[in-house]
Order: C-alpha cells, then structure tokens, then sequence
C-alpha cells in the first residue's frame, strides 16, 4: 500500500490551506487514517486522526482551526487547515492503517507513510 500526498505549500498567516492523501493499492478497509507533522529540530506529532466510520480526534493545537475528512470511496484523507501560524511550518505525513486485498486474500493491517509535505506559513 502506498499513501500518495499531494503538494505542499508557502502560504501567510491567517491564510488556509487543503492538503490530501490517497491510499494506492486494493483497499480492503480503513481502520484509521491519520496526519502527523514534524518542525524543525522537533519530534513528529500527531495532529489529526479518522477513523473509518469518521469519528476524529485532534491535538489541542489545532483543534478548532484543522478539520480531517475522509473518503473511504477514493480511500483519501484530506486535511483543511485554516487561520495558519507560523508554528504550524512543518513537514506533514499522511498514515493509514488499512486492511488490502493481496491475492485471494484480505491481509492487515499495514501501516503506510507517505514520503511527506512541505507547509510553510510565514508571518
């Protein structure tokens, strides 16, 4: 299963921006689809996380100005950040935790990355 994520961006505070996952591969079921970020110097952090049947947990940070969605029939997770800071700058990973058909056979969980996107929100 590979998570493919779609282009980062530049972007000023107070400013929104959408970024997007797609899980590619036969999905057979979306445990949980989740956005993590990792600052300079800092530890990755879990910023959002869905769950299949849509129920979402979010860190304090961003809880109010963040919104994770998903789309279980394109197997995507979108992110809607809004009234960006600066300290939201980050690199931002997408995870799934997902059950695909292999074969005959359904098998699972994996646990998919993507490679990463850049957001920059400058002052």
């Amino acid at each position: 299963v590979q998570m493919v994520e779609s282009a980062g961006g530049s972007v000023h505070t107070g400013d929104s921006l959408r970024i997007s996952c797609t899980a590619a591969g036969n999905i057979f079921k979306i445990h949980t689809m989740d956005w993590y970020r990792q600052a300079p110097g800092k530890q990755r952090e879990l910023v959002a996380s869905i769950t299949g049947e849509g129920q979402t947990t979010y860190s304090n940070s961003v809880k109010g100005r963040f919104a994770i969605s998903v789309d279980k029939a394109q197997n995507s997770v979108f992110l809607q950040m809004t009234s960006l800071r600066p300290e939201d700058t980050a690199v931002y990973f997408c995870h799934g935790d997902l059950d695909a058909i292999v074969g005959f056979d359904v098998e699972g969980p994996f646990q998919s990355w993507g490679r990463g996107i850049r957001v920059t929100v400058s002052p």
